[in-house]
């Protein structure tokens, strides 16, 4: 490693990290795909965010605890074994069963079914409290950005869920 290169990384590791807020991403808790959330970590990243990964076949009430105690600005939750529909409803209603996270913005995409049929799928999903659903297919990655987008520009504090955070299926 050259001089310079080792002032800049110290310069880094020493100046404060400064972030938009914290976003938790998770898988549901019969998939077990990690590279997505590799993924969407770099991406949120990217987008300002300091992210908690709490990687793969991450059981309910572990999600649930881990969302009581770090009261993320987002939640986004990701599925490729095609459960996502099976799983994200059941682990939605957990979330807003909490008074405590009953508003914080939270997301669902990939592969939400087995059988490749999605009719129907996102907008269950939404009815159940998730605030947008990004399935396999289109352009998922620019329609969340969007989104992440529209919740930075909302200038709502969190834990608003007023109809100015929108509730989209992309």
């Amino acid at each position: 490693m050259s001089d310079t290169a080792a002032v800049v990384t110290t310069a880094r590791e020493q100046a404060p990290q400064r972030t938009k807020g914290t976003v938790v991403v998770t898988t549901v808790a019969s998939d077990s795909h990690t590279w997505n959330l590799v993924y969407l970590q770099l991406l949120i990243e990217e987008l300002g965010y300091r992210v908690v990964n709490l990687g793969p076949c991450v059981p309910d009430d572990l999600l649930v605890r881990e969302c009581l105690e770090t009261r993320p600005d987002l939640l986004v939750i990701s599925s490729v074994n095609g459960h996502g529909h099976q799983d994200g409803m059941r682990v939605i209603r957990l979330l807003r069963d909490q008074p405590e996270l009953v508003a914080v913005p939270a997301v669902i995409g990939g592969k939400l079914g087995v059988t490749g049929e999605t009719d129907g799928l996102a907008e269950e999903l939404t009815a159940a409290g998730f605030d947008a659903v990004f399935p396999d297919g289109s352009d998922p990655m620019t329609a969340f950005r969007s989104f992440v987008a529209v919740l930075e520009n909302s200038a709502l504090p969190v834990g608003d869920r007023s109809p100015a955070v929108p509730r989209i299926t992309a």
